[in-house]
């Protein structure tokens, strides 16, 4: 007699319905005004990621995810759209998801040179900066198109960047970090002491415009009124979908498999020939080439920027960002990168003890659990197949 067999979810249903819980999710913890609301929705959520971990729908998940990955791709950009056009009067709310897209893409930028490289920076909010007065004084003193000055805040970033990389090439371990913290720290001081920058008070940005679209005005259509946020938020999706599939892509190329020879063991990989300077000089010039894009863009959406909007706390925040989500691992960071964002900015009682937190956290993270909530695994490489 014949057995009957297990009904197995098909790997693309799995996949849309795994988006319309997170779409759903994010909407009532978005919405809720209640901390006591907001306390519960967070302990719902770290229950269903203690459960997943511990029942045997992981692997399935995980498989359904790997099988199916460019729907992954095409859900996450409709939750995202769904978001906005739930909260598309909200200013706070979608401000908030401008934020996590662009921090999204300054920690991709992270993960290249230390996930992938080895390559530690702990002046990533640095260049963060730089891109952010770059967009501030092109915008005030020359003509150039707004949208130009994105990838000139990028390369800007990747120029001064390139001060760094003597020091950062001949030192490792904890002597690179200090030379990025050393780094930070001045980045601070020239910003306060610079009154062609504005000094500490900091200096306006002119909003983005792009064919006659002003982005610093809310969007009319027919009787239905936008925050002027929902421009910031599409751009920076598309920014965000652009730095993650170069960043996917470099991951799976051969690129990818000499940034991960050269992190895994220096020596060996020069004995075979691998050119151990190159690489991470490439990964750091690619790193700060992002977070310097997503500056610029950030500097726009802010209308105003000083030198407290880029310490060397956020550089810790972006660090822990990483860490939390799973060193290497593109998906985990964005995962991550809701979660440091969201969680402080709706559950205010713990606003004040953040960097605290944070610090606990990557603690914890070290102790506990050192590859992050999404592990990156093992690279297997083989003729032909994908990483």
């Amino acid at each position: 007699m014949n057995q009957p067999r297990d009904f197995v979810i098909p790997g693309p249903v799995f996949c849309i319905g795994l988006a319309v819980f997170a779409a759903i999710y994010l909407a009532l913890f978005l919405s809720s005004e209640s901390q006591a609301a907001i306390l519960v929705y967070m302990a719902a959520g770290g229950m269903v990621l203690l459960l997943n971990n511990m029942s045997e729908l992981k692997p399935r998940l995980s498989e359904a995810i790997k099988g199916n990955e460019r729907l992954c791709n095409r859900l996450a950009v409709a939750v995202v759209l769904a978001l906005t056009a739930a909260f598309h009067a909200d200013h706070y709310t979608l401000f908030l998801i401008g934020t996590i897209l662009l921090y999204i893409v300054v920690v991709l930028g992270l993960n290249v040179q230390l996930g992938f490289t080895g390559v530690i920076n702990f002046s990533c909010a640095s260049f963060f900066g730089i891109g952010g007065y770059t967009s501030a004084m092109l915008l005030s003193k020359t003509s150039l198109p707004p949208l130009l000055a994105l990838p000139l805040g990028g390369v800007c970033a990747a120029v001064v960047g390139s001060i760094l990389l003597l020091p950062v090439l001949r030192t490792s371990g904890h002597y690179a970090a200090l030379v990025t913290m050393a780094f930070a720290l001045l980045f601070r001081i020239f910003l306060e002491v610079n009154d062609a920058l504005g000094g500490p008070q900091g200096v306006p940005v002119r909003s983005m415009s792009l064919a006659g679209w002003d982005f610093g005005s809310d969007l009319v259509i027919g009787d239905l009124q936008m925050s002027f946020y929902v421009s910031y938020v599409l751009l920076g999706l598309v920014l965000l979908c652009l730095a993650f599939s170069f960043v996917r892509r470099i991951e799976r190329s051969w690129i990818g498999l000499s940034l991960d020879a050269v992190r895994v063991d220096e020596t060996a990989s020069a004995c075979f020939g691998v050119d151990v300077a190159r690489w991470k000089i490439t990964a750091f010039t690619i790193g700060n080439f992002l977070s310097g894009v997503a500056g610029a863009l950030y500097a726009m959406m802010l209308a105003y920027i000083s030198p407290a909007n880029f310490t060397f706390g956020d550089s810790l925040i972006f660090l822990s960002i990483l860490l939390l989500g799973g060193v290497g691992n593109s998906w985990g960071v964005v995962m991550a990168t809701a979660v440091v964002v969201l969680v402080p900015e709706k559950f205010q009682v713990i606003q004040e003890y953040r960097y605290l937190i944070y610090s606990a956290l990557v603690l914890l993270m070290i102790v506990f659990r050192p590859h992050g909530i999404l592990p990156r695994k093992t690279r297997i490489y083989r003729p032909g197949e994908a990483a």
